[in-house]
Order: C-alpha cells, then structure tokens, then sequence
C-alpha cells in the first residue's frame, strides 16, 4: 500500500488542481487558452433554479460559424468536473468535439442545499440539462449530440439516454450502478442489510425535516493507509487514494474532510432506483467500457447483457485495467479513447 498512497507523508498530489488556472486535476490539462488550440470556457447556467457549474471544451480552430458535434461528460460519484470528465472532455475536444463536463446539482461547483445529495433524479436531469444547454451553444450542431458517463454517471447516462433521444449514441466508462450498490452493497455484499438501511435513511429524512442536523454517509478525515489497506474492494482502495491524494480537489465530495460523503436521506431513492430498469429502452448505439480487471466489471456486463434494444452495441474490456486506472493511467486512458474515438465517429 506504501507503494500505492505514496507513504504515509500526507498528500501527495500528482495532479495538483493548485498549480492549474482552471483547478484541472489530471494530465495534460489545459493550463491556457491559446489561439488555435483546445480552449476550455468555464461556464454557468440555471436547471431546477439553481445554478450549474460547467467546463466547455472547444477544439482546435474552433470557429462558432461553423457546426460541430458535441457530446456531453458525467462525472462520477463523489467527483467532479475537473478531475476525469474533464480529462476525457479535453481529449474527445482534442477529436474535433465541442464537449461539456458539468458538475451536478448539489455537488461540485454547482448550487443546491444541503450539499451532497446525491439522488438518481438529479442526477439524470443534470445529463437532460448539459443537452438543453449544449445543443444551443454556438457551433453545436444538435443532431450529432453524444453522450458519456464515468463510473456513477455511466449509469445516470443508461438512465437518460432511455428517453432522451438527442442523444444519437451513448458510452460509459467504469459504469457503476448506484442504486445496485446502495441497496445491496458492492459485488451484492450487504443483503442482509437492506432493511436496517431503509429505516436509517427513513429516519435521517425525518431528522431533515424537522429541522435537525443533516446526516451524511462518510465524511470526516481522510482515510489513513491502514484504513485504505483494510478496505475490502480494490475500487474503494484506489478510489480513495484517486480522489484524496493523488486527484484530489476542494470541490469534489471525495476530498478530504468530506470522504465521499453523501446525504444519508438520498437512500431512499438511490435504494429503489436501478441503471437496468427499463435499459431495453435504449435504442441508440452503445459503448460501454470497463478494466478488465476492474471488481466493478460485474455491473457492465449486466447493464450490457439487459440492454437488449440497442442492436448496434459493444462491451469493451481494457486489458490489465482496474476501475480508477481507466480514470487516469496514460496507457488505458489511450485504450478507451481510441474505442471511444472510433464509436463517435461512426456515430455521430
């Protein structure tokens, strides 16, 4: 674990959002705006009253005359836009796409109180909401709009491209089915806790409503090696470090003092809510990506084997990944762009 976390010396950040002007937190990032070249515009807009943040990306020679094909990017669970779906934004720009990377509602950059909730309704309409705005946006062309999601909003995007039909084609990265881990845990490990979950998240709603203080799930300080080295599953253990040490920002709901933490009362919702219901639905042609040695790898085969009216589909697995390693490792980022590159292509 030494090895992994980079010793117990505290934070040791490899993309550090502090030496960026934009807070990008990954390689490569954008550190300037510069004439001819990939352009990033942060950006604001109103959904459900409340305010949105968001990262555009415009590709090289970006000429607002002309029209281009957009595609939306969801961030995953506990991130935000500027660690992985601002990388792979700036790289589908890099492509010839004008690309948005937003932060959802409550989380992130973008308004909402009390922060970090995290429900599955919110969390599609975000994707409905990135449309409504980029679709409009000068230059895009609203016919060619494509969709992405990483890790949680892999399975946000299943949930909206089911009935949002601008979107002409939808990938994901990592997909991870929220409502399938917080009801039965990851890889189905708390069964026999549904119940007492239940009534937990019922009751924190009740303690909300009256006023009380909001409880959360996680929080507090950020995890120590031990405590990363006795986590059960390979995608927590590098998920923490991903987003505590190595990738870490101040918006993310991932970064220290914060853990992840989500509003206790979103269980109610995330517990009766799957990425699967009604995924035949989908008619659009889908990619859906995953490490091959990924322990989440389970959740898009399933979503990939249920999702039986996409007649134009595929389930690429990159050899030798991990779940976080498709977020950032250069080799296996390359492997899912070059999928991705050729799936947009033909698509849009």
């Amino acid at each position: 674990m030494a090895a992994i976390v980079g010793g117990s010396g505290g934070p040791a950040l490899a993309e550090d959002y502090r030496q960026n002007p934009f807070t990008l937190a990954y390689g490569g990032a954008i550190a300037k705006n510069e004439p001819g070249k990939v352009n990033i515009h942060p950006v604001k807009y109103r959904l459900g009253g409340l305010d949105i943040a968001a990262n555009v990306y415009t590709p090289a020679n970006y000429d607002p005359k002309k029209k281009y094909p957009a595609i939306v990017v969801a961030h995953p669970n506990g991130g935000v836009k500027e660690q992985v779906a601002g990388l792979y934004a700036q790289r589908l720009a890099e492509q010839g796409y004008i690309t948005i990377a937003m932060d959802a509602a409550y989380q992130g950059g973008s308004g909402g109180q009390p922060r970090n909730v995290d429900k599955p309704a919110y969390r599609t309409e975000d994707i409905h909401g990135a449309a409504d705005f980029i679709t409009r946006y000068a230059g895009v062309d609203a016919e060619r709009l494509g969709l992405l999601g990483i890790c949680g909003g892999g399975g946000y995007s299943l949930a909206a491209a089911k009935t949002d039909k601008r979107f002409k084609s939808v990938a994901t990265l990592s997909m991870f089915n929220s409502g399938r881990v917080r009801r039965n845990g990851f890889e189905d490990s708390q069964l026999n806790t549904i119940q007492d979950r239940l009534r937990q998240a019922s009751e924190a709603r009740a303690q909300e409503a009256a006023g009380g203080k909001v409880p959360y799930v996680g929080g507090g300080a950020a995890a120590t090696d031990a405590q990363i080295a006795a986590m059960p599953f390979e995608m927590y253990r590098e998920g923490t470090v991903y987003y505590e040490r190595t990738h870490g920002h101040p918006d993310s709901g991932a970064y220290p003092n914060s853990g992840g933490a989500y509003t206790v009362s979103s269980l109610l919702d995330l517990m009766r809510w799957d990425a699967t219901d009604q995924i035949d639905l989908i008619d659009q042609p889908l990619l859906m990506i995953a490490g091959g040695k990924a322990d989440s790898l389970y959740m898009s085969e399933d979503a990939f084997a249920k999702a039986t009216g996409a007649k134009d589909k595929e389930l690429f697995k990159i050899d030798g990944a991990t779940h976080i390693e498709t977020y950032w490792v250069p080799k296996y980022v390359d492997a899912a762009m070059g999928r991705l590159t050729a799936f947009y292509a033909k698509n849009l």
